[in-house]
């Protein structure tokens, strides 16, 4: 029995709201790169991932604690393993970058790398996912009739014959030297 399941949701969206005006301007949630998904079944597809590489960091010029300091998820696990994906999430840290509005500790001393009075009254706050990125459609496939040359051949019988002279190909080989040796 669920009988407080909507009291919990008003209590959930209050709590959101609440922490969005204790926080504000700050975002209410924090940046996280752009990732593939494991297994061959899902891997052409991308998700938002835990966080950004120490590598990632580096190469957008932001230092691990700075980076969590300003919204950025960071994890120190996960490992760059292709050039594409690491360019998407460095692209993706720059834009953040550039559209962040820091606003200075002391209001009294500002230092060189806050924002200006104009730019801190512009600042709103961003709800939900920040920098959301478009899921690339996959590629159209041209449907065409099947030829009678096609209908004609086994595709079953092509593997087979394909996987045999791959298992036989050292066996074949070997015989063909000592018949060449003979």
């Amino acid at each position: 029995t669920w009988f407080n399941q909507p009291g919990r949701k008003q209590r959930r969206r209050r709590n959101r709201s609440e922490k969005a005006a204790a926080i504000f301007p700050r975002p209410l949630k924090s940046l996280k790169p752009v990732v593939q998904c494991p297994t061959v079944r899902y891997n052409s597809k991308s998700r938002l991932g835990r966080g950004f590489t120490l590598a990632e960091l580096k190469a957008a010029a932001l230092s691990p604690v700075y980076a969590r300091s300003v919204g950025i998820a960071v994890d120190s696990r996960r490992v760059n393993r292709s050039e594409e994906s690491f360019q998407r999430n460095l692209a993706r840290l720059e834009e953040y970058k550039s559209k962040l509005i820091l606003f200075p500790r002391n209001a009294k001393k500002p230092k060189a790398s806050d924002a200006s009075a104009e730019e801190l009254a512009r600042a709103t706050q961003q709800r939900g996912i920040l920098l959301p990125f478009k899921r690339q459609q996959d590629a159209t496939v041209e449907h065409r009739a099947i030829t009678a040359e096609e209908k004609k051949r086994s595709a079953f019988q092509t593997l087979r014959v394909a996987r045999s002279n791959r298992r036989l190909a050292g066996i074949r080989k070997k015989k063909a030297e000592e018949a060449a040796n003979k």
